[in-house]
Order: C-alpha cells, then structure tokens, then sequence
C-alpha cells in the first residue's frame, strides 16, 4: 500500500528486516516527495541563515547512501562524482555544488543511488543477514551490522526530511508530514 503521496506503508507486522527496509524506503520516498516537481530555482532555494537547500539534501543523500551501503558495508571504492573529489578540501562538496546541477540530474544520482543501495543490502542480508558486519571500522575496533545501517539510515532520512519540510513550504507553501 503506499499513501497519497506515493510512499510505501511500512509493514506493520513484518519480520524485522521486512520492517526496516520499509521504515528505510517510506524515509526515501517523503524526500523524493519533497523534491517532486520542483525546478532548479526550487531546489537551490534555501531559508532562514541556512545555506541548505533541497538540491543539497538529494546529493548529500546520495553521497550518504554510497558511503554506507558500497563502502561502509563492502569496501568498495568511491564511484562518480564521489571519486574525484578532494574532500579534505572541500568537506562539504555535495552541498556546495548541488546548485551547480540540473533538478533531472540531481534527482538521477539520489536515486541511482538508492537503486544500488539496495542491491548491496540485498547482497548483504543473503550473506548474513541483519547481523553481517561491515568492513568499516569504527575507532573503537567495533564493526557496525547491517541492522545499525539501517537504522542509521532511517534516522538520517528523518532528520534530513524534517529540514525538507521546511525548505518546501519556504518554496511553495507546500506543508505535510
């Protein structure tokens, strides 16, 4: 079932794999709505002090979806745009250039993103399940399971879809959850 929005209903008796990934994929689809149908001026509009825009939220999730689920959880090497850039430099790179995109391309990468994300969780869950550990390690010498992935992912959605609800009622009036 998805609402009148087009976000999936996560489920509500599900096992806790089935429940996260729905939890993960209602998150996604509240920040694609946010971001429909708005032009680049939309999504390089921003409010208040804050330089963040709604262009910036896409591209930083897309960054953060790579990081977790390619390299965090494999090992994998940073693809493009990600490879190229000097994040030493300039550590907030996918903010600043989001304005710098078109709203089609924006949009293209997050979701590529969310698309390959997918797979390496599928990939994941068939080699372990929620208690595979990733390759990444954290400074304690701990390795955080698929299972803190995702709920980490789901918070990190939720509090980038609480700054997407402000930026769009500051585009359009548009409001909602």
């Amino acid at each position: 079932m998805t609402d009148e929005h087009g976000r999936p209903e996560p489920p509500a008796a599900g096992d806790e794999a089935a429940t996260l990934l729905g939890f993960l994929d209602f998150q996604r689809a509240t920040l694609a709505w946010k971001c429909a149908g708005l032009d680049a001026a939309g999504l390089r509009a921003t409010t208040a002090a804050s330089t963040m825009t709604l262009g910036g939220v896409l591209k930083h999730m897309a960054l953060v979806e790579d990081g977790w689920f390619s390299r965090a959880l494999f090992g994998r090497p940073h693809v493009e745009p990600w490879a190229g850039v000097d994040w030493k430099g300039d550590p907030d790179w996918e903010w600043r250039t989001a304005a710098e995109d078109e709203p089609e391309a924006l949009r293209a990468l997050w979701q590529a993103s969310v698309e390959y994300s997918r797979v390496c969780t599928a990939e994941a869950l068939a080699d372990g399940g929620l208690d595979r550990l990733a390759v990444r390690e954290f400074a304690d010498g701990s390795h955080p399971s698929l299972r803190w992935i995702l709920c980490h992912m789901i918070e990190e959605y939720a509090r980038h879809n609480g700054h997407a609800d402000l930026l769009r009622e500051s585009v359009d009036g548009q409001t909602g959850e």
